[in-house]
């Protein structure tokens, strides 16, 4: 009877088990009348003066701290109770892929060591399935839960020598995961979500960058925090570890696509054009496929864009021609006076500054409609990652759930 699940080191193999042990036999040197010795029907002996079976567990690995019993009862018909508590620290082969849903299997084989079948012989002292559901003394406090027990008995022999007979017991038990899904996976699940968010801040905006590496360290220090949680076998990595080395490169191709964004729209001096292709691609065909609202923004952005090219052509040739100054036919009609120009080199001086202004204001017009050019690049350039990304993260989550769905139906 299996009275509580002390400990399951994965690292190790081993289950530590505390078990309610009883064992019967029938020893006929035993037997007495009970008539003659004054109706006495069951007396106690010390363990040590009588023949006791030496029934050991296969799977034993290393000496619990078990209470010790010095006695057993005997009836006068011979029968011996040996009934003691004992605690088993058993080699067990734990598999922690699905962590921490995980169900182990272990077996508890009860055999005589040096006895064959012919000398002793094993038997279930009740059915098997009173045993397999019986948790009447079971501590179901614990991180562990016993789902059943099932028993086996069988024969086996060793190099074609005499049988021993042998009793083992399947010990089916399942772990509780609330614990290691509110300390593990959520806080993981908010990080993420928190990352999907982020990338409705302004790409133009230096903020997403840092709020990219904030959730990114955080999510280092979260890992090295429950690095002691998970379990560490040489055998293999449960799922959940993948879960988090996943996620963590999906936080890493999220912030190197924020970097590129920053970069692509962020505003430079000598910045140059967007190419044509570029133009055709992203600020017409793009926005129509990606089903973007202002997509009439990007065309009506990129016309002026054009037009403000045009103008700065326009004005360039027009200052060549009016190497003076500014001489304009319509303005001395409208005024009914013309101006003529003197050749003082005051007046060359005044007339070649006002050029270079006017270059300069016709320049940075020209800058920041390339500037806005780049930034609607930018714009569509983010929906289409953020959307691949996106389409990342519930591709990766489908897969996560298809994997678990699949474990908990087999």
């Amino acid at each position: 009877m299996v009275y509580a699940i002390l400990g399951v080191d994965e690292k190790n193999q081993v289950l530590t088990t505390y078990i309610w042990y009883r064992q019967h036999w029938t020893d006929e040197f035993l037997r007495w009348d009970p008539s003659r010795f004054d109706n006495l029907t069951q007396i106690s002996l010390p363990m040590e003066n009588i023949w006791v079976p030496d029934i050991l567990i296969n799977e034993f690995v290393d000496v619990g701290k078990s209470p010790h019993v010095p006695y057993v009862y005997v009836d006068h018909h011979g029968e011996v109770q040996n009934l003691k508590p004992i605690q088993v620290m058993t080699a067990c082969s734990l598999d922690i892929y699905n962590f921490p849903f995980d169900v182990q299997n272990c077996s508890l084989t009860f055999t005589s060591w040096l006895h064959h079948i012919r000398d002793l012989n094993l038997s279930l002292w009740r059915q098997p399935e009173l045993i397999k559901f019986d948790r009447s003394i079971f501590m179901n406090q614990g991180e562990w839960e016993l789902l059943y027990i099932l028993s086996h008995f069988q024969e086996f022999s060793v190099k074609s020598s005499d049988s021993y007979a042998e009793m083992k017991f399947y010990l089916v038990i399942r772990r509780r995961p609330l614990f290691y899904t509110v300390s593990l996976l959520l806080p993981s699940i908010f990080l993420m979500v928190m990352d999907i968010v982020g990338f409705y801040l302004p790409p133009n905006s230096g903020e997403r960058v840092s709020f990219k590496i904030t959730l990114l360290l955080g999510y280092s220090v979260f890992l090295i925090i429950v690095s002691d949680t998970l379990p560490a076998t040489a055998v293999g990595t449960p799922l959940i570890g993948t879960y988090f080395v996943v996620c963590m490169a999906l936080l890493v191709i999220s912030l190197t696509e924020t970097i590129l964004i920053v970069r692509l729209v962020h505003k430079q001096d000598l910045q140059p054009h967007v190419p044509d292709w570029v133009k055709r691609l992203l600020l017409e065909r793009a926005p129509a496929l990606l089903c973007i609202r202002d997509r009439k923004k990007f065309s009506q952005s990129r016309t002026q864009s054009s037009d403000i090219s045009r103008q700065v052509e326009n004005n360039d040739s027009t200052a060549k021609l009016n190497h003076y100054g500014c001489d304009d036919p319509r303005e001395g009609e409208s005024t009914g006076f013309a101006v003529h120009t003197t050749g003082s080199p005051l007046t060359h001086g005044v007339l070649r500054e006002v050029t270079a202004i006017r270059q300069f204001l016709e320049r940075r017009d020209e800058f920041r409609g390339v500037a806005h050019e780049w930034l609607q690049v930018g714009y569509v350039l983010d929906v289409l990652l953020f959307r691949a990304y996106l389409l990342a993260v519930l591709a990766y989550s489908l897969t996560l759930g298809t994997l678990w769905s699949v474990w908990r139906d087999a």
